[in-house]
């Protein structure tokens, strides 16, 4: 049975920051920016976003009625959960207007919950090839203003719509993976802003990336000519970059042009976006996928996931015939395109107002976001949700 990426979209906040703006008042130079960590936009949540709206805003996009009525199964990935214990899950679920009788729970590992995810909801599709399953990958990052990690926000979701018989992209039966107890990044419960060893973990995330691929060659004997492209996770965009080298002295001169190449376009929206930890990796595909042209089906796509603390992944999809015709390349880029560009005062007001830690009663000016769905406010310590077409 094929099992795979039936649907897929992204959506992220209608305010973003200019990098080389940013370094400029910084007191940095801006190819630090733009070409040492590559990045050139940052996508800013405003308070009337969270995790929540941001799934439910990504997922709107690409489910019709028809998906509700099958889908039975709604997994969470973040690293930036609102609750302790209700899963974010459960409020994509009332907000969308799933089915009542599927379940839903929220993944944590870092940035690798959304692949947990994915490979969970493979197993589920193989018992119950008639049901759908709604993966979200949905995340703000946040290190504080004038920090090492900065340069390193953003904000974002990505939906999938996991089926038998998928439209887009099939996932292969083979993955390899990784698991060891490190502090390379970490955020305790006290703790509103992450702590990062950024030394330590961009030398684990190649480490583990070595180790998954080698193992995952030696358990299917495919070399890297028999991939069109691999996607990475990207917490920048240079990161990936930085583990490709390691390898890709491997392949061919015609393979290392034609995974260079698909690199540099994989990265199209996470440039644009910055990282959306737990979606990076899937915003890095859903960019191969829309903005190379060449991609035919039939193609091979390495996917390498990894998740501080840590977890990694590498396993593999074969893009299916017509999958190009389940897109949403214009969309997507509209609404990159129609985003405003705050300038670095206005971008410190926005990551300043927050919620009130305390639970007390707010109410937001929703109109303000041109987002259908939003955060309305706190009443009785619960964060009201409104989708404006419902």
């Amino acid at each position: 049975m094929k099992i795979g990426i039936d649907k897929i979209g992204f959506f992220t906040p209608n305010l973003y920051l200019d990098m080389n703006k940013l370094a400029l008042s910084r007191e940095v130079e801006p190819e630090k920016f733009t070409i040492g960590i590559g990045q050139e936009k940052m996508a800013v949540s405003p308070v009337t976003q969270d995790p929540v709206t941001l799934a439910a805003n990504a997922a709107l996009k690409i489910i019709n009625d028809d998906d509700k009525s099958d889908i039975d199964l709604v997994m969470f990935g973040t690293e930036s959960g609102i609750d302790h214990s209700k899963s974010a899950g459960v409020y994509v679920h009332h907000l969308l207007g799933l089915n009542s009788s599927a379940r839903t729970v929220e993944l944590k590992q870092a940035c690798y919950g959304a692949t947990a995810a994915l490979q969970l909801a493979k197993g589920h599709i193989a018992l119950n090839p008639e049901s759908k399953v709604l993966v979200l990958a949905s995340d703000i990052a946040r290190y504080g203003l004038q920090t090492s990690g900065e340069a390193t926000q953003g904000a974002g979701a990505v939906a999938m719509l996991i089926s038998a018989n998928p439209k887009i992209m099939t996932l292969e039966d083979k993955s390899t993976y990784l698991t060891a107890d490190i502090m390379d990044f970490w955020r305790p419960t006290y703790s509103e802003e992450a702590f990062v060893d950024g030394k330590y973990s961009n030398e684990q995330y190649i480490y583990f990336f070595q180790k998954v691929w080698q193992q995952y060659k030696e358990e299917t004997e495919l070399r890297l000519e028999d991939f069109t492209a691999i996607c990475y996770h990207l917490p920048y965009t240079k990161m990936g970059l930085k583990a490709l080298r390691t390898v890709i002295e491997d392949g061919s001169k015609e393979t290392q042009e034609r995974l260079l190449d698909n690199y540099e376009i994989s990265k199209t929206y996470n440039k644009n976006v910055g990282n959306i930890y737990t979606g990076s990796l899937y915003l890095s595909l859903l960019s191969l996928l829309e903005q190379q042209a060449n991609l035919e089906s039939g193609d091979r796509i390495g996917l390498y996931s990894y998740g501080s603390g840590a977890v990694g992944e590498f396993f593999s999809g074969i893009l299916q015939p017509g999958f190009k015709d389940y897109l949403q390349k214009e969309a997507h880029e509209k609404l990159l395109s129609s985003r405003k560009e705050l300038s670095v005062f206005e971008y410190e007001e926005v990551f300043l107002k927050t919620l009130p830690k305390d639970g007390s009663t707010v109410e937001l000016d929703v109109d303000q976001d041109p987002a259908e769905i939003c955060v309305a406010g706190i009443n009785d310590h619960m964060r009201q949700y409104i989708n404006k077409k419902q």
